[in-house]
């Protein structure tokens, strides 16, 4: 029993430092073969930790917003409204996210307790390898427990269950299920004016520059890195 576990820990240890070297090299290696185009508005808006880069010229108070992944961090969200005077919806089945979004006040500042996700479906939420930390991931187990089952939502699900045409800001801190996400958008036919997005699968850097690559493709341009947080936005 005592082996097995010591055996067990050995290998979680093993597969988190791994994880974490996938990471940092493709958070040094990819924006040095990436083009960054920036742009004479780009502004930071929100807390260190939640904060993003946004182009404010391509917001009003008008704008669509969807903003995926709560967690116990909506500097950036309440940012956006005081700013813009937007609406912004936002989306997370994290137990811990809902209750912190019990506690939101702004009328503009919407909660939906749901994921995003490739497709309409309950998804299992696998438990984040630090128990202190809040955000569970669809795409990996990184840590020991139970987890928890949610129901998740395609962005075209999202956009017609609220009666949106176009989606003008997207921001996805969706611990991994970004990729799947991405990939979905030329088939739904869906190309948010702006993205927000953090690459947290652990993915080589070759793998996370074709999906820029498609994104380039597809008429978008990187604005801006910071860590492995992207700003693109469609021409």
């Amino acid at each position: 029993m005592v082996v097995t576990s010591v055996a067990g820990a050995a290998e979680n240890a093993m597969a988190h430092l791994t994880r974490r070297i996938k990471l940092k090299t493709a958070e040094m290696v990819v924006p040095r073969i990436t083009r960054i185009r920036p742009c004479d508005d780009l502004d930071r808006l929100g807390s260190d930790y939640g904060g993003w880069w946004i182009p404010t010229d391509l917001l009003t108070d008008e704008s669509v917003v969807y903003a995926a992944g709560v967690g116990e961090d909506v500097t950036f969200d309440l940012a956006l409204i005081e700013r813009f005077g937007c609406s912004v919806w936002a989306m997370d089945p994290t137990p811990r996210a809902i209750e912190y979004a019990s506690r939101i006040t702004e009328p503009r500042w919407h909660f939906l307790p749901f994921g995003l996700w490739k497709e309409d479906a309950t998804v299992h939420f696998h438990p984040p390898a630090d128990v202190m930390h809040v955000s569970h991931s669809a795409t990996e187990a990184r840590g020991s427990g139970p987890g928890f089952d949610a129901q998740c939502y395609s962005l075209r699900t999202f956009t017609e269950k609220l009666g949106h045409p176009r989606i003008d800001l997207l921001k996805m801190d969706i611990e991994g299920a970004e990729g799947p996400v991405l990939d979905q958008l030329p088939v739904l036919g869906i190309l948010p004016r702006v993205i927000c997005v953090e690459f947290d699968a652990p993915e080589s850097p070759w793998t996370l520059r074709r999906r820029l690559r498609w994104l380039e493709e597809a008429g978008y341009v990187v604005r801006r890195t910071e860590a492995r947080n992207y700003t693109l936005t469609l021409g």
